[in-house]
């Protein structure tokens, strides 16, 4: 699909048909315009995660792209650039051997209003493998079972930042909490089912990263169907894989969308920039 504006032509080619679509014709250095920012926007809503290649931008760039997308967020606990707060460092060096997120997850779903949005900025890769997969969550909640999704639709989870502790590298490890960190961890309750606040549509909202128990239950109780539910959840048919190269970046929807780094590459270093974009509470 291609889409014109007053400046550009935008190309918007999917890489699957679940979720995921490369966009062609932008420049993110320079200032977008109203039309552009609303035709990546529209086309984030259709395929829940969008990719740009070779975007050589400076921090403020990225910062003004996050911004006219939505509202940049610091991350709970890791401190970002050195006079760019907004923007976290998630690097691998090439002695470890754990990577940053290194499990299917949401993005801080612990938090009371998880973000909306995080893009990510490839500045290091390793010479192959790093890749990025993705899981559509509309869609995994459409393929369950009428029976299953009733249930479901009633159910509030509980989501814990302790959960991913174990999967912090060395290096996030060192780096000092925020000020205002809570040294105890971060936990929320969020509906199992949530509905998009732009879209509408119905998603799956529960990651292994972050999800401990069903609201009113153990965890004991909870681990048959939140097993399952993990499993189905990336299910091939829902995912898409990105290859990154530097100058990349990804664009991806919290609220629709898991992720899930490939951890690959022992052996060389992999630096990302991130930038987290505020959402709300989910309903």
């Amino acid at each position: 699909m291609t889409t014109s504006t007053r400046s550009q032509t935008i190309t918007v080619r999917p890489v699957t048909t679940a979720l995921g679509a490369e966009i062609e014709g932008v420049d993110l250095s320079g200032p977008l315009d109203a039309e552009t920012v609303q035709a990546l926007r529209q086309a984030l809503l259709d395929h829940l995660v969008i990719f740009f290649r070779d975007q050589d931008l400076t921090a403020d760039q990225y910062l003004a792209f996050a911004h006219a997308i939505g509202e940049p967020m610091e991350y709970p606990f890791v401190k970002g650039l050195p006079g760019a707060s907004l923007i976290t460092p998630v690097v691998k060096e090439a002695d470890e051997e754990t990577n940053f997120g290194g499990v299917w997850h949401s993005d801080t779903a612990y938090l009371d209003e998880p973000p909306m949005a995080t893009m990510l900025l490839a500045r290091e890769t390793p010479p192959y493998g790093g890749d990025t997969m993705f899981a559509n969550q509309q869609l995994a909640y459409e393929r369950l079972s009428d029976g299953l999704r009733d249930i479901l639709d009633g159910l509030t989870a509980i989501n814990s930042s302790v959960r991913a502790d174990g999967i912090r590298t060395r290096v996030d490890k060192d780096v000092p909490v925020l000020e205002d960190g809570n040294s105890s961890g971060y936990e929320a309750e969020h509906p199992v089912v949530r509905t998009h606040p732009e879209s509408g549509r119905k998603s799956l909202y529960v990651n292994r990263g972050h999800t401990v128990n069903f609201v009113g239950m153990t965890e004991e109780e909870s681990l048959p169907i939140l097993n399952y539910l993990f499993e189905h959840q990336i299910r091939d048919e829902f995912t898409c894989r990105f290859r990154w190269r530097p100058g990349s970046l990804a664009l991806w929807d919290n609220r629709s969308a898991l992720h899930y780094p490939l951890n690959d590459y022992h052996g060389h270093r992999r630096e990302m920039h991130r930038i987290t974009l505020r959402g709300d509470k989910p309903r």
